[in-house]
């Protein structure tokens, strides 16, 4: 009745912003995959080899890629794809995965660096024109994939593999030289575009944490306030219902103090002219 299936991710070289890169391998592995086709007839089901018809291929609907921009300085400076060595030094990372349409799937922000939202808005301007090159750079890989297919050529990982393309769990060590490394960030630094605005250092209280927006003010002012709203009609409530027990006492020790002679009341009825004698206790009260 369905289809399963899995998607599994074999890292090779670790190079840093492996996001971005599992996204694009997953996306055009899920492009370039072709499933058996298949015919159903009431109850019957037959499914098709590749020699008796074509693979069939998914129904993908967009390309979502993954960008990713890594900020140093509290967010005053950004980079794009940064590399494993960037990556120990960044403050934070912000990751956009959006579509050729410009629409974005997903954003995620961490670290410890404070985003306002004319830097998100500066990331996802830069995000949809690295989608669009993305994009397009993977229609053509496919392109000329079922073009070398279709010739009987190879192409793609099957190429890379005897041509030492690949890099197999391994990765030859290189020198680093460290001398003079802060004059040259600093020439780098001085042939960069300065930022509109350069951003106070936030304080943060807890590590790891990170916040998208220029935020809004607290609300706990308020819910104070109509706490003390509500305690405040509270006190009138009771001191109402304290004045009401009151009176309702007083009534009770007036009438106790009409009935205290020992004499009968006599109360009548206009309507019936009846005559009804009730004795002092037998006097009613008013109740609440």
């Amino acid at each position: 009745q369905v289809w399963q299936i899995r998607l599994d991710m074999h890292l090779l070289n670790h190079d840093g912003n492996i996001t971005d890169a599992a996204s694009i391998a997953g996306i055009v592995a899920l492009c370039h995959f072709r499933r058996p086709d298949v015919s159903v007839q009431g109850e019957e089901v037959t499914v098709y080899t590749p020699e008796e018809r074509d693979p069939v291929p998914l129904s993908i609907h967009h390309m979502p890629i993954c960008v990713s921009f890594a900020f140093f300085h509290q967010g005053t400076y950004l980079l794009v794809d940064p590399t494993e060595r960037e990556e120990r030094v960044m403050d934070g990372l912000l990751v956009i995965a959006m579509n050729k349409h410009h629409e974005i799937c997903t954003i995620q922000s961490s670290g410890v660096v404070m985003l306002v939202q004319d830097q998100i808005l500066r990331c996802s301007k830069i995000t949809a024109v690295k989608v669009a090159e993305i994009t397009e750079l993977i229609q053509k890989a496919l392109e000329n994939d079922q073009k070398a297919r279709k010739e009987g050529g190879k192409f793609g990982f099957a190429e890379s593999i005897p041509n030492q393309r690949i890099t197999a769990f391994k990765m030859e060590s290189a020198a680093v030289d460290t001398n003079d490394v802060e004059e040259q960030a600093g020439e780098i630094i001085a042939k960069a575009d300065p930022p509109a605005e350069v951003f106070a250092n936030p304080v943060l209280h807890t590590p790891g944490t990170a916040q998208i927006g220029e935020g809004v003010e607290s609300s706990w002012g308020d819910l104070e306030e109509s706490e003390k709203e509500e305690a405040a009609e509270e006190e009138g409530d009771s001191e109402a219902a304290a004045f009401e027990c009151e009176k309702v006492e007083t009534e009770d020790t007036s009438t106790k103090r009409e009935t205290k002679n020992d004499e009968p009341i006599v109360l009548s009825d206009s309507e019936e002219e009846e005559v009804v004698i009730l004795e002092p206790q037998e006097l009613p009260r008013k109740t609440r």
